[in-house]
């Protein structure tokens, strides 16, 4: 998977994370911020294919969906084996927006669709990343939605200097 896997260290699956990302811009800032003892990076190129209703074999055919597939090791369809997995924990890390969210979902989709014993086994999370920061003096604060902002500076006093800032997307 050339310019697309930033694999780990590590050799030994139960220790290995991999984080897939949507584009490159995530990527670099998950690459920065990794420990690349067991921390792997995959990041995808745009919104990944709707597999609800593939075969396993034609969802191969789509170049996303193969680079996942080879980078989890576990195969697909009949080919498929837990065993193989590569990584301990598959995390999907996607902005904090409608597209992030629907990006996730066609992950789900697939991996429910597909891949169902990793989601079984315990081995598929969803990162929440923030979509505010609120620094409020030299405290910050995260909040995931704007009803998490809104409670923070209700509940900031009335004379402390408060800065709001909106992500844009993981990059960032």
């Amino acid at each position: 998977l050339p310019g697309k896997l930033i694999d780990c260290r590590t050799n030994r699956p139960e220790e290995a994370e991999l984080y897939i990302v949507e584009g490159q811009s995530a990527g670099g800032t998950a690459i920065a911020g990794r420990d690349s003892r067991n921390q792997a990076v995959l990041f995808l190129k745009g919104k990944v294919l709707n597999t609800e209703s593939l075969t396993a074999s034609k969802a191969m055919d789509n170049q996303e969906i193969n680079d996942l597939v080879t980078a989890i090791g576990s195969g697909i369809g009949s080919d498929f084996d837990l065993q193989k997995l590569r990584y301990h924990r598959i995390i999907l890390l996607m902005d904090a927006d409608s597209d992030g969210n629907h990006i996730s979902t066609l992950l789900l989709r697939f991996f429910f669709r597909h891949l169902r014993e990793i989601i079984k086994s315990g081995k598929l999370f969803i990162a929440l990343p923030p979509l505010y920061r609120i620094d409020v003096g030299k405290e910050k604060h995260y909040a995931q939605d704007d009803a998490q902002k809104e409670e923070i500076l209700a509940s900031t006093p009335a004379n402390r200097k408060v800065e709001v800032y909106r992500f844009k997307g993981l990059g960032e």
